[in-house]
């Protein structure tokens, strides 16, 4: 009985651990499965309520504004920018994020307006709506549902662009920026608001849509296709060179607005700019030419990182913009698992983008 004894503690312990490992191997195998349930609304859109409306007569319905947004002065920079932010908010009970959201703001602080709206704060004044955007989970499955949400969220940033026009612009020219589901959320808007006005077209210095797949058979703009030009269309979504099949993928799942403002698949190809070459090209961008990538999350808003040049190339091919992987540590994805299916914490064309709107500005506003 003595020896019977160790020999059964052994082997619980021995089956304990072996149940361990396999719990263990079949989270890393599903992790991804089970935060995507995890961030499931779980509700019908259709019966769904969203959270309150922001009021954009109110400056806490933006998430950045200009200090007398209404009264430009001789200081400031001689054009607009409005900012449509990538998603920050994971989602869970909402399929639209509510206005103020303490981490969704965060991220938006910390990492999205420094990477993203910070290559153009030297070039315009910068205007950021908060909206209702849609979770994190609608970017992340095809179902109906997740497209209600999506086209939800445009109905804000819509309002948000016509307050903007009528209170804030004074007639000045401007810039659309969209990230990621910001992005083809401007696509939209540029389709909708934008093209049908000659007036709003004329002051168009450009439009970025970073990170988003839009139709080459029918853009809103004519693609930019050298960067002395004003007026035109600079979209892009990017993948990693090594990765092969990546794009195909990311392809084959992209959803863009069809003529009835509908989301729907893609279908034939995508536009790809090149921002190393400030053009829609299938050329190749070399490294030599790149001005350069920053990795600005955490600095204060408006600090200027520091710029790491030459660190990557990029050529347009089969609709995507493969990009070679970044020297520099700082440029690799990182974060939780949620963190890095949003935009990055780093721009690889940080400083490439900030000349190239420049150049547009001064395009459009040259005698």
């Amino acid at each position: 009985m003595s020896r019977s004894r160790p020999r059964s503690r052994q082997w619980l312990a021995a089956s304990f651990i072996g149940l361990l490992i396999l719990l263990i191997l079949a989270f890393a195998i599903f992790r991804g499965d089970l935060i995507r349930y995890s961030l499931d609304p779980k509700t019908p859109f259709q019966t769904y309520k969203p959270p309150p409306a922001p009021d954009y007569a109110k400056p806490g319905a933006w998430a950045l504004l200009p200090t007398n947004s209404e009264t430009p002065t001789a200081a400031d920079p001689a054009a607009d920018v409005f900012f449509i932010s990538p998603t920050t908010y994971e989602g869970g009970r909402e399929w639209n994020g509510p206005i103020g959201d303490a981490r969704s703001d965060r991220i938006f602080r910390s990492v999205m307006a420094p990477n993203y709206a910070g290559p153009f704060v030297r070039v315009g004044r910068i205007f950021a709506p908060r909206y209702r955007q849609a979770g994190l989970y609608s970017l992340l499955t095809l179902r109906e549902d997740a497209r209600e949400a999506r086209k939800f969220a445009y109905g804000d940033v819509a309002r948000a662009f016509r307050y903007w026009r009528d209170h804030d612009n004074q007639a000045r020219p401007f810039l659309i920026v969209g990230v990621e589901q910001g992005g083809t959320l401007a696509a939209r808007l540029l389709a909708e608001e934008v093209a049908p006005d000659p007036q709003l077209r004329a002051r168009l210095a450009g439009a970025y849509l970073i990170e988003t797949v839009v139709p080459a058979t029918r853009p809103a703009l004519p693609p930019c296709v050298r960067r002395d030009e004003a007026g035109c269309l600079a979209a892009w979504a990017s993948v990693p060179a090594s990765e092969i099949d990546r794009g195909r993928i990311l392809l084959d799942r992209a959803l863009v607005w069809d003529a009835s403002g509908e989301l729907q698949n893609l279908q034939g190809p995508a536009l790809c700019f090149n921002p190393i070459l400030g053009a829609t090209t299938d050329e190749i961008g070399p490294a030599r030419l790149h001005e350069g990538a920053a990795n600005a999350t955490g600095l204060e808003w408006g600090a200027r990182p520091a710029f790491l040049a030459r660190q990557i190339s990029a050529r347009c091919e089969g609709g995507v913009l493969r990009v070679s992987s970044p020297r520099s540590a700082s440029l690799k994805p990182s974060g939780s698992w949620t963190e890095q299916r949003m935009a990055p914490g780093f721009n690889l064309f940080y400083a490439d983008l900030e000349n190239d709107a420049r150049a547009r500005v001064t395009a459009l506003t040259r005698p």
